[in-house]
């Protein structure tokens, strides 16, 4: 999948609205700073839409240069509290590399999934350098799971490279590979603002549609930001929500009394 969402940028930001002065662009205050941007509406798709990242294109662009950077994102930068030396943790669309490092690097058991060989490579050479040990998968996510399970699954903007009518049995299996009292951790684009990015096609998360993945658990996060990003070259802004839930831990039935 490759589509990781940019580092040192995560922003907390307040609502979008048309320009009056130009109904065709699109205004969203970020972090305090106002952005203006073409706004891209997608049409109805007749069908289940074939989803497409950029990022796997861009990363072999220039084998010497990491696209997102090789500090860790903001948003495993937040979830690293939950991460403990020996825990086993899984990141899905790990991209270059530099979440599953940073995971390993606090003592953690990384396995890192993603459909892109170059940006694999990039992520190997980013562990050999850090001096940690990773294991790197490659595959798509309905096909190259590996078993678990593990205390923590983590993904930052990959989730919505899965088709929708994929999602329940890739959120079914993924709950399967979570231990009891072990966590998963994601962000996902939503369509209350949507920006196409280097031609990539998403299959957008609608409102609730993350939470909804995680009913039966308990839900220690869960909101929407706007964070603002330049990687295309322009400055824009994406919608996403954000999600960190808890696998119960199923108690001991008690004996049945006489």
């Amino acid at each position: 999948m490759g589509g990781k969402l940019p580092g040192n940028i995560f922003r907390r930001g307040a609502g979008a609205h048309r320009d009056r002065r130009n109904p065709a662009w699109q205004r969203v205050n970020v972090g305090g700073i106002a952005v203006a941007f073409p706004l891209r509406v997608r049409s109805a798709a007749p069908g289940p839409i074939r989803t497409w990242s950029p990022w796997g294109r861009e990363y072999a662009r220039d084998p010497a240069r990491y696209v997102f950077g090789t500090a860790p994102s903001d948003w495993g930068r937040e979830i690293a509290r939950l991460v403990r030396p020996g825990d086993a943790v899984l990141d899905l669309g790990c991209g270059e590399g530099r979440d599953g490092v940073f995971f390993a690097e606090l003592g953690a058991t990384v396995s890192g999934l993603d459909l892109s060989a170059d940006g694999l490579a990039k992520a190997r050479r980013l562990a050999r350098r850090q001096g940690v040990s990773v294991r790197w998968i490659a595959g798509c996510m309905s096909e190259a799971l590996p078993a678990g399970p593990f205390d923590l699954i983590f993904s930052c903007g990959a989730l919505h490279y899965v088709p929708r009518a994929r999602r329940g049995r890739l959120f079914r299996r993924l709950a399967g590979m979570t231990r009891p009292g072990g966590h998963q951790a994601h962000v996902v684009f939503t369509d209350r603002l949507v920006y196409e990015e280097k031609g990539e096609v998403v299959d957008y998360f609608t409102a609730g549609e993350l939470r909804q993945a995680f009913v039966e658990w308990q839900i220690l996060r869960n909101g929407e930001r706007m964070i603002s990003c330049a990687q295309d070259g322009s400055v824009h802004a994406h919608s996403v929500e954000e999600l960190v839930a808890a696998r119960p831990v199923v108690s001991a039935p008690r004996p049945a009394e006489t």
